[in-house]
């Protein structure tokens, strides 16, 4: 009954348009005296009327659009508080209120909160100023409002002057949770803050990147769309479009801007999914508390339970409560609201109360709100020219890049140099490693040369070994001498093995050792042979004088091999090589030895290069020997073939990377070894097989005399050639030696010039055959 009494009282409120008040009582919506008196602030008519553009006059106008949620939100309030009277709640008191239309206005809420300030029972509305309100007795003990953020800043300011307690079951703004600000402010709604988190959930929950925003000009919108813009960028979500809307329904300029923002949805044609933050009216709660005296305190420890449900106020003032998220679905042309799911503030997840519920939640992904199409994994975001990062386009990952996930913004470099990834690739793979194994065709191809070349120093070895007492054995220095040569030929071919298969410590260091010792001990036996040759057919005094000087054949190899090992161990201790990994190929790691010291390894070939130009020198000077002993021309031909080869490896290795590279120097070193054995011992065993006839005693002594004769006798004419001066001054030296009759053994002996020349007329037999012994002997 008390409830159907109050409406007639308050049925002047009921209309459409609320007349402007004359007095303070018409000021007052609805009020009932009480020992406590609680305020109302209810926007219970949604705007203020303005008859001019610009007020002229502080009077407070009439409002307009009635709202019947409010109204009874209002009433619900009358209710509670008469039934809380009727009941033994609260036993000796009784609540009084005083409820207020703030017409959804700034202007008169404040109006409404001075009348809350006036003192308690006093006949006159009048704020008294005090610097100390402890002692102070206002109107009223607490007020409930109101609805819209931007009103409560304003009234909460002007009750936190006596810490009259305002709980608000609407006002969302973040701001209003500073306690510093906002002492005395409570509300039943959660904050923005959870609010602004919740959208931003659901639209990433999804799917949806790109989509609009729509907010009330006033300080509630503008907090809301600040927080969800945060919000929104933390989660890769793009705002497509903002759009302010007047926060008054009386602004002329209102209907103009809901245009402008429909206009705005139909042109961006890719936003389906429109986020608004705008002022509504929510049904309020109930609560039942218990009022004190000291009702700032007691109420952030007021707890209800609705739904078996606690709910309590924070250290904030805020209300731990949850959201509905609502579908809207058109039916048959008509609109059919139903509760999906709830937002949990505290955890920031979404409860669903079946399956179904969950599924119809999940098929929201189905609405394609995006500005881009999803990029896959080996893909990665490209922004465009557009501003926003939500437009973009897919792009491949590099190589040696990847990525394994949806919507990357960068690729993942593959950080290990052991690992690589092709263009588009959504993992990294691990390099494989290459060397020159025993298995590839090229490095059987060279090992095959390699053991025909054992096999041809073995042959060479035997055909000497069986031939131990000819004269060409003998020649080519004695079985010692070849058999030195040829177990060096045997390691410069053994060498080659450790340039082959997985390197190790053990190969690097040792295979440029062997192969430089063993060169080096080869060309020091060829050197000294070239030496001995040049010896015993050189008929110049003074030439024989200095190599016999130099023909130490001991002490020479020895010299020249040592020499060599000193340079390989001062290489192997200070800069040994070592196995290297070498990373420049995109896919793969090739395994190589590092030579440790380029200067060692090129002191190494340039002192067996040095040894070859000394012994390519005297071979040269003795290559017009007996045709069939002509090995110093051989030795030539060899030394050239080294040099050749040698030159042309210079270059060639320095531009060759891969597996291949060692296949390089072995294929240097059996041309160089190849051509040095070949040119050295061929001819001879060629002799020895097939040319028996002249591999004799006799027939060498014969080729000897005949090339001793010779040489002797153009070294005679060659002496007095030099020493004549004219046709004249020899028939004078000649006359002069037959009228002296100085001959000495069929040689004529005279002075010309203090230099004393001989002349070779005729050599007998037995001086030739005596030097034929001689060379023969010396060879």
């Amino acid at each position: 009954m008390a409830f159907v009494g109050f409406l007639i009282p308050c049925f002047v409120i009921s209309a459409d348009i609320a007349f402007s008040c004359q007095n303070t009582d018409d000021f007052v919506s609805a009020s009932s005296p009480g020992d406590i008196v609680i305020g109302g602030l209810f926007a219970i008519h949604s705007e203020m009327l303005h008859p001019e553009e610009y007020p002229i006059k502080p009077v407070i106008q009439n409002c307009a659009g009635f709202e019947i949620q409010i109204f009874l939100q209002a009433l619900a309030m009358i209710h509670a508080i008469e039934t809380i009277n009727n009941s033994t709640l609260l036993s000796g008191v009784s609540l009084g209120y005083e409820i207020y239309d703030t017409c959804a206005e700034v202007t008169k809420a404040m109006a409404s909160a001075l009348r809350f300030l006036a003192k308690f029972n006093s006949s006159e509305d009048v704020v008294e100023f005090k610097c100390n309100y402890s002692d102070y007795n206002p109107r009223v003990k607490a007020v409930v409002g109101a609805s819209y953020s931007e009103v409560s800043m304003a009234v909460s300011r002007l009750l936190a002057l006596q810490l009259i307690p305002q709980v608000s079951p609407s006002s969302s703004a973040e701001i209003l949770s500073d306690k510093i600000r906002f002492p005395s402010f409570f509300r039943t709604i959660p904050s923005d803050f959870h609010q602004t988190r919740a959208m931003a959930h659901l639209i990433s929950e999804s799917g949806w990147n790109w989509i609009g925003v729509i907010a009330t000009d006033d300080d509630n919108g503008r907090f809301a769309l600040e927080s969800f813009g945060i919000q929104a960028m933390a989660i890769n979500v793009c705002i497509a479009f903002k759009e302010m809307l007047p926060a008054y329904l009386s602004d002329n300029t209102f209907h103009t801007k809901v245009d402008y923002a429909i206009e705005k949805i139909v042109k961006e044609t890719r936003v389906n999914v429109i986020v608004v933050f705008m002022r509504q009216f929510h049904v309020l709660k109930l609560f039942k508390k218990a009022i004190e005296r000291n009702l700032l305190e007691e109420l952030k420890n007021v707890t209800v339970i609705d739904d078996d449900k606690e709910i309590k106020f924070d250290s904030n003032g805020d209300m731990s409560t949850s959201y509905d998220v609502l579908l809207w679905k058109e039916i048959d042309g008509h609109m059919e609201i139903t509760t999906m799911a709830e937002y949990d503030a505290k955890n920031g997840d979404f409860i669903f109360e079946d399956e179904e519920k969950k599924q119809e939640f999940q098929d929201l992904k189905k609405v394609q709100s995006t500005c881009s199409q999803h990029c896959r994994p080996g893909q990665m975001k490209k922004i465009t020219e557009s501003p926003h990062t939500c437009c973009y386009e897919c792009v491949y990952c590099p190589e040696n890049h990847y990525s394994n996930q949806t919507d990357m913004d960068y690729c993942y470099r593959c950080s290990n140099k052991t690992y690589w990834a092709p263009v588009n690739s959504t993992t990294c793979y691990r390099k494989t490693i290459h060397f020159l194994a025993w298995t590839d065709w090229f490095a059987i191809f060279l090992l095959l040369l390699s053991a025909f070349g054992v096999l041809l120093v073995l042959s060479i070895g035997v055909v000497f070994t069986k031939n131990l007492n000819t004269p060409v054995v003998k020649a080519s220095g004695g079985l010692t001498v070849c058999y030195i040569i040829l177990f060096s030929h045997f390691l410069i071919f053994l060498s080659t093995v450790f340039f082959i298969d997985e390197p190790t410590e053990f190969k690097c260091k040792t295979r440029q050792a062997l192969f430089g010792i063993s060169f080096a001990l080869c060309i020091s036996c060829i050197l000294i042979k070239s030496l001995k040759i040049l010896l015993a057919f050189s008929f110049d005094p003074k030439l024989q004088n200095i190599l016999k000087c130099i023909y130490k054949p001991i002490p020479t190899v020895v010299i020249c091999t040592g020499i060599q090992v000193v340079i390989c161990t001062f290489w192997l201790i200070f800069r040994a090589p070592f196995v290297k990994q070498n990373f420049s190929f995109p896919r793969a790691i090739i395994l190589e030895c590092d030579e440790g010291s380029i200067v060692a390894f090129g002191i190494m070939l340039g002192y067996i290069a040095a040894l070859a130009f000394i012994c390519f020198i005297f071979a040269f000077k003795g290559r017009k020997l007996p045709e069939n002993y002509n090995e110093a021309k051989f030795i030539t031909f060899g030394m050239l073939i080294y040099f050749i080869a040698w030159i042309v490896f210079i270059p060639v290795y320095a531009t060759t990377f891969g597996i291949y590279l060692p296949a390089v120097e072995i294929i240097v070193v059996l041309i160089s070894n190849y051509g040095i054995l070949c040119c050295t011992f061929l001819p001879k065993c060629y002799i020895i097989i097939y040319k028996q006839e002249t591999n004799t005693k006799s027939a060498f002594l014969k080729m000897i005399y005949t090339y001793s004769s010779k040489s002797a006798s153009s070294l005679a004419v060659s002496q007095i050639s030099m020493d004549s001066k004219s046709s004249s001054s020899r028939a004078t030296m000649s006359d002069s030696c037959k009228s002296q009759k100085n001959y000495v053994n069929g040689n004529c002996h005279f002075q010309v010039q203090e230099q004393r020349l001989t002349r070779g007329i005729v050599l007998p037999k037995s001086t030739a055959k005596t030097m034929a012994r001689k060379r023969l002997s010396s060879i």
